[in-house]
């Protein structure tokens, strides 16, 4: 995502397309798009630059929240209805120059539409070839159990970090009890448990953490406070501290895959060195006690964000 949209102005294509390249360099297997990214431009640089080494990647991407065009421009929108989830699965594969998605997600639940519908329809694109298993992204466990009674659920896609634990009341045990992965997008709580959190002051005026409540000034104040901790964590672990965000989910067991984004090479190998950090359980008690749901300040998504989504909130 990080490629085509939301943290501000993406990078040059050919700054993109390196990237790619030095990650499946760098032994990374699993490439995560959608049909939103861009409004379709990050499943068009994907297929373009990863096609050649199709056989070497698991390549995901997501139906049922793109791009429409309406009067005064392009808009995202949610639409779970069978038919447009074949015609975004369609398009999708055109962009990414593939004959099949191995994972392919519903991106949102659209509350309009039974989810049993919605599933059904990618059950039918998987009985056709289109796709190779089905994800659920930013679901409840209430919702991911309707789901798997249609066909079984691979995988779920919600928010998990250390600041964001909504998947701890419900869903990860959900997805323990029907044998899903988990997969854990902006694990490193969207940039801010870094070596260099962001300067809200200083956001593009088109970055999506703009509109996120713990991103606000008053509330990111609180949140900053909780660095020194834990970057003193790191430093005694002798790791970064996006690799000890990392490294905690990777203590969450095999179940957990967490998917970092970024754009620029040096994060990407920063992220990567996660892999190599083992945590005692005594750190990752420690870390438990000092990021949680009771020490960040402000809601995850402002309110209509928190309306698209049907995730379990504290």
């Amino acid at each position: 995502m990080n490629l085509s949209h939301a943290y501000g102005t993406p990078p040059p294509p050919e700054l993109a397309e390196r990237l790619l390249l030095d990650a499946l360099d760098l032994g990374v297997t699993l490439f995560d798009t959608a049909a939103l990214y861009g409004f379709g431009a990050n499943e068009t640089l994907v297929g373009r630059v990863l096609k050649a080494h199709r056989q070497r990647i698991v390549l995901c991407s997501k139906g049922g929240m793109a791009g429409v065009m309406f009067d005064d421009g392009m808009k995202r929108v949610i639409d779970g209805r069978p038919e447009t989830l074949r015609r975004n699965c369609e398009d999708s594969l055109r962009r990414l120059q593939t004959e099949a998605i191995d994972l392919y997600y519903l991106h949102r639940w659209d509350k309009q539409v039974p989810i049993e519908d919605s599933v059904g329809e990618m059950a039918r694109l998987l009985q056709e070839g289109k796709v190779r298993a089905l994800g659920l992204s930013e679901v409840s466990a209430a919702t991911l159990r309707k789901a798997h009674a249609v066909h079984p659920i691979a995988a779920v896609q919600n928010e998990y970090s250390l600041w964001t634990r909504n998947a701890e009341i419900a869903v990860l045990d959900a997805c323990r009890e029907i044998g899903a992965a988990f997969v854990a997008f902006s694990p490193v709580a969207r940039g801010f448990l870094t070596r260099e959190p962001p300067d809200v002051g200083s956001l593009d005026a088109k970055d999506i953490r703009r509109g996120m409540p713990r991103f606000h000034p008053e509330p990111y104040a609180a949140n900053l406070r909780l660095l020194p901790a834990y970057q003193a964590i790191a430093a005694e672990v002798g790791c970064t501290p996006a690799q000890l965000a990392l490294a905690w989910l990777l203590a969450r067991g095999e179940q957990v895959i967490p998917i970092p984004g970024t754009s620029k090479i040096e994060h990407l190998r920063d992220n990567l060195g996660a892999a190599t950090v083992v945590l005692r359980p005594e750190i990752v008690s420690r870390l438990d006690a000092l990021i949680n749901q009771h020490t960040v300040a402000g809601e995850r998504y402002g309110a209509q964000s928190s309306a698209e989504v049907d995730t379990e909130t504290f």
